[in-house]
């Protein structure tokens, strides 16, 4: 399994086990279905995923960004900052296991929310730049 694998499994696996997040929004996709809105009319994505080396001697390290993105029909924009406060809480700075790969650090280094095109979805982007240790 790749290194960028792992690391959202762990990200995404987090959330899903986090009651705060999961009260708020309907599901976690790494690809996004026909229907994905539920009744809690909200849900993250996966977004654009991308790494650059970072390695030691000795150590194949690779420095990996990650976007999440919140999507909600919610008729309020503050919903969508109380949904972003969760995800961080369940994110930054934390220490996963990740199977055979070492995560060093874990950090929500930017959030947003942004009016969508369509003007009954509000768009939120947490970014997560993590360093890890290959296997």
């Amino acid at each position: 399994m790749s290194v960028g694998q792992e690391l959202w499994d762990a990200v995404r696996g987090a959330m899903l086990a986090d009651a705060a997040v999961m009260a708020l929004v309907n599901a976690v996709y790494d690809k996004v279905p026909d229907s994905p809105w539920g009744d809690k009319n909200a849900y993250i994505s996966r977004g654009p995923f991308y790494g650059i080396p970072d390695d030691a001697e000795c150590i194949d390290g690779q420095e990996i960004t990650v976007q999440l993105d919140i999507w909600s029909r919610r008729p309020d924009r503050w919903s969508m900052d109380d949904m972003i406060a969760a995800v961080r809480a369940v994110l930054h700075e934390q220490d996963f296991d990740l199977g055979t790969s070492a995560l060093v650090s874990l950090r929500v280094s930017l959030w947003r929310i942004i009016d969508d095109p369509d003007p009954l979805t509000v768009h939120g982007v947490v970014q997560l730049d993590a360093l890890v240790e290959a296997a």
